[in-house]
């Protein structure tokens, strides 16, 4: 059996957390929405990841109200966009120094908390979607005198990093990163590198796309035949043997897959009781690697 927790920052967390982005498919359930919260910290759900861009805030809304003090819920949310409701696409970046404080605030106020447990800076130097440009085109170590400052202002209790490559993250080390949230799934293991060394440092690996497919033309997981056979084997789905190869393959993954649906949720959680055996491995690790570099806009 895999190990069913991992770090993250100070904590020991369950190694299969949620995203909360799917949330806002239940914006005119609000009801629905927070049950779905409450019944994934039922199956063991200890820590959660947002933004206040997710649904214009409609996420932090149900997180604020779902989660009770006594939950023990790590909430772990981002910035470097904001939303964009009127705008071709739902977000516009936002990664400069006064940007990245003004996001902070605003997660703040929308989650109700005076202080955020870990921030994610979400660089967009690498995998699918936007790329900044203009003014949006900051340096690293401007981004993390802001976000040290917050976090000794006791606003961040800690700072991970989002869609960067290997040479940032190395940068990044003196200031203290916790976690690294990149697009990394089975069918696409480009940043094998970056974490191998998140694993040597003790940073927690979280993927997100983990079964691949996030943009149109992009490989899924869940269309290899490889993976079918070995779902089919255990009598599981694909999607499921795309979560649990994740678990299998570094102890410091974490996941924080997202749904809208209960079945969907505990079908996820259930994942951490997957055990793939040496041949299941040897299968999928033969599957090949190809590119999620697909920029958008």
């Amino acid at each position: 059996m895999i190990t069913t927790t991992a770090s993250l920052a100070t904590r020991t967390v369950f190694r299969i957390g949620y995203g909360a982005l799917q949330l806002e498919r239940l914006h005119d359930r609000r009801g629905q929405a927070v049950a779905l919260l409450r019944r994934a910290v039922e199956l063991g759900v200890d820590h959660v990841d947002t933004a206040q861009f997710y649904g214009f805030g409609f996420a932090n809304d149900v997180i604020r109200e779902a989660l009770r003090p006594e939950d023990d819920v790590l909430v772990v949310t981002k910035v470097g966009a904001d939303p964009d409701p009127g705008g071709r696409m739902p977000l516009r970046l936002a990664q400069r120094p006064e940007q990245l404080r003004a996001s902070v605030e605003d997660n703040l106020r929308s989650l109700g908390v005076d202080r955020l447990a870990v921030v994610n800076l979400r660089r967009l130097d690498t995998g699918p979607g936007l790329r900044p440009e203009g003014d949006q085109v900051v340096d690293l170590d401007d981004q993390l005198a802001v976000m040290t400052a917050l976090r000794d202002e006791g606003k961040i209790g800690a700072i991970g990093l989002s869609s960067v490559t290997l040479d940032v993250l190395r940068r990044a080390l003196p200031a203290g990163i916790v976690c690294v949230q990149n697009a990394y799934s089975l069918v696409s293991r480009d940043d094998e590198d970056i974490l191998q060394l998140c694993a040597a440092e003790g940073i927690a690996w979280v993927p997100f796309f983990p079964l691949g497919g996030a943009f149109p033309g992009l490989p899924k997981a869940t269309d290899e035949p490889a993976v079918h056979a070995v779902a089919e084997s255990l009598g599981v789905t694909p999607s499921q043997v795309g979560l649990a190869w994740l678990l299998h393959h570094a102890p410091n993954v974490l996941l924080i897959p997202g749904t809208a649906d209960p079945a969907h949720l505990e079908a996820n959680i259930a994942v951490g009781e997957i055990t793939l055996d040496a041949g299941h491995l040897a299968t999928l690790d033969g599957i090949q690697s190809r590119s999620n570099e697909v920029p958008i806009g």
